[in-house]
């Protein structure tokens, strides 16, 4: 499974931090937030990696450069303005020319997810796209219907559907967890655009008829470090692991 990394954003969540370091090279526990994420990946055998950056590139570039990539195989596409989720795959669509499913995980989402399940998952619910949810309290959902097909989002009390002439009777409100596995087809959804929200292809190709499928989440712990609160307590949780290793060893 090949797999691309969201790491072109701002970070303006996280200012004045990310005023001088972006948001992939801040520490957490010792690591950056990037580092963490690569040996995860590299743990569950996944071996060629694709990442976008943006803003302060050049440090993320030099940072893989001098450790060697974390022995991964792993390749930069720069982007010199920030094509959002979207654009930032479509510019990236070339690394994934095997027509297998591929993953695609936000930067500063540290959690520990087998990523092998959640892509047997997908494949066993033959979904175009299958997307990493959990239930909890966010100011944004994704609606799905009675089947677990993606029909909708939610941003505060708008509610956006995929096919607003047949908005289901009954659906769940679910929190997106900045996780997917993709299947290739989904780019002949994309538009001629060069910016635009993953979230908006995947609604048009649910309005296509297509399945969005999602996969909940069995996690011990998944933390947004795009908030700095979630830092602390980020830190405070790998801490008492391994506290705990070294109890038991």
């Amino acid at each position: 499974m090949k797999a691309m990394i969201f790491a072109a954003g701002l970070g303006t969540r996280l200012r004045p931090l990310t005023d001088k370091i972006p948001k992939a090279l801040i520490p957490v526990y010792g690591k950056p937030i990037l580092e963490h994420l690569l040996l995860k990946l590299h743990q569950q055998g996944i071996e060629k990696v694709i990442i976008n950056v943006h803003h302060l590139a050049g440090q993320i570039e030099s940072y893989l450069e001098r450790n060697a990539c974390f022995n991964l195989d792993i390749t930069i596409s720069k982007e010199e303005q920030l094509l959002d989720t979207g654009g930032g795959l479509k510019k990236a669509s070339w690394f994934f020319n095997d027509s297998r499913p591929f993953l695609v995980h936000n930067v500063d989402i540290l959690c520990d997810a087998d990523l092998n399940h959640f892509y047997n998952s997908h494949l066993e619910g033959q979904c175009l796209a299958t997307l990493a949810v959990k239930e909890r309290e966010p100011s944004r959902y994704l609606l799905f219907d009675g089947n677990g097909y993606l029909s909708g989002r939610q941003r505060g009390e708008q509610m956006i559907w995929a096919k607003p002439e047949h908005i289901p009777d009954q659906y769940e409100k679910l929190s997106f967890l900045g996780m997917h596995i993709i299947s290739p087809e989904l780019f002949k959804y994309f538009p001629s655009g060069d910016i635009f929200s993953i979230l908006d292809v995947y609604l048009s190709a649910a309005a296509a008829g297509e399945k969005i499928g999602y996969h909940i989440q069995d996690h011990e712990y998944w933390f947004d470090l795009g908030r700095a609160e979630n830092i602390a307590a980020a830190e405070r949780k790998l801490a008492n692991m391994s506290n705990h290793i070294d109890r038991t060893t």
